[in-house]
């Protein structure tokens, strides 16, 4: 049974829905006129009882759920019935033919039984029509030849419909493929987003919470070790632990979003780092010198330039074994640079595959910067974080 017409469909399918929603607006103007005009008896209420009976039988079988292609037939042969009756009863209603021809291919399960059911309808309408106008050869030459022109006209819907619908199942197979497409990128977005996302705590863990517990583990090894020989320095350093993790703290608020902000307060990067300066000379006991320009920069900025510090901070801490640190801030046309460098132990660059290194780089790559990392065994270590900023803003 062919469905109803969707958005999308050729052409020929809406005609047919339309010229089939057409036919049934005449009928209905055909049983009014029935209701209200004077005919005899047995014409007026045989013709509403046939119109009756096709408007039951169609409403049916359209309220059918699924395909109900035998409900199709059975609506096909009351369709017979009424286009006889109809012509035998009244002069002219031979026209209901014609209006019905697209549920010939509506309810006809293919092409040949579309054929079939509706030259039977021509013959439907010859011989009612024949027997009303009185049976002789002249009226059933008549009515033929006026039958088999509708009939051809009949035939050629029925061969036009199945490419039509050809055309509609292959559209409806490329939006069904469209739709699985868009579900399959959709899909891929939201597993792409929870990788980044994953990847982004990931690097925030290592950058905040890792480190402060690095760091509170050096400093609660070195204030057990000088518990007696200088108790003031573990002091020191315990109170260097608490505020330590009073941070880490901080910090695994605003990872799991019970804190609005990062603990970077605008404006204030050259302070933060002067403080995390200072927070490492007084756990590590090497000097830094530092250079640090009030720069002008937004707060994803700020906050990439001091996890770059710390990241660095806390490789001499682990890695370098070095004597002094330098760090430089300065705001130049093409942006901010961060330059740390340290005169420890170096290391091949090629062979460095530190989490933390490699989250610098996307760190900064998200903002459009670049780091570029120089060192070589026993020449020290230079970073070099680059962020294009504009000041404008």
């Amino acid at each position: 049974m062919l469905q109803r017409p969707r958005r999308g469909d050729p052409f020929w399918i809406w005609m047919l829905h339309w010229w089939d929603v057409l036919s049934w607006a005449v009928i209905g103007i055909l049983i009014l006129t029935t209701v209200f005009t004077d005919l005899p008896t047995t014409t007026k209420y045989g013709s509403l009882a046939l119109l009756a009976a096709l408007g039951a039988s169609y409403g049916t079988v359209r309220r059918m759920p699924g395909n109900p292609v035998r409900g199709g037939y059975v609506h096909l042969g009351v369709l017979l019935v009424a286009l006889a009756g109809l012509s035998y009863l009244r002069d002219g209603y031979g026209v209901l033919y014609t209006l019905a021809l697209p549920q010939f291919v509506i309810f006809a399960d293919g092409l040949r039984a579309a054929i079939v059911l509706s030259g039977l309808g021509a013959v439907a309408i010859t011989v009612g029509g024949t027997l009303r106008a009185g049976w002789n050869a002249e009226n059933l030459t008549t009515n033929t030849i006026s039958s088999l022109a509708v009939y051809a006209v009949s035939a050629l819907v029925a061969l036009l419909t199945p490419r039509a619908l050809e055309l509609r199942d292959e559209r409806a197979q490329l939006r069904a493929e469209l739709a699985s497409t868009q579900l399959s990128l959709a899909e891929a977005h939201r597993l792409q987003g929870a990788a980044e996302e994953r990847e982004r705590l990931a690097r925030e863990i290592h950058d905040t919470l890792a480190q402060g517990f690095a760091s509170i583990i050096v400093l609660a090894e070195a204030a057990r070790s000088g518990l007696e020989s200088d108790p003031d320095r573990s002091a020191q350093q315990l109170l260097s632990i608490e505020q330590t993790a009073r941070e880490n703290f901080a910090e695994a608020r605003i990872l799991v979003g019970s804190a609005p902000q990062s603990g970077l307060a605008p404006g204030s990067v050259a302070a933060t780092l002067r403080r995390t300066l200072d927070r490492f000379t007084e756990d590590t006991g090497l000097p830094v010198t530092a250079e640090l320009e009030d720069v002008e920069c937004d707060q994803p900025t700020r906050i990439a330039l001091l996890r770059c510090t710390q990241e660095s901070l806390a490789n001499v801490r682990k890695h370098a074994d070095a004597s002094t640190v330098d760090v430089v801030l300065a705001q130049r046309p093409y942006g901010v640079e961060l330059e740390i460098t340290d005169d420890g132990r170096g290391f091949v660059v090629a062979d460095s595959r530190g989490f933390g290194l490699n989250g610098m780089r996307k760190r900064l790559a998200e903002l459009g910067g670049d780091l570029t990392l120089t060192s070589s065994l026993g020449d020290g270590t230079r970073v070099l974080a680059l962020i294009p900023t504009n000041t404008e803003d």
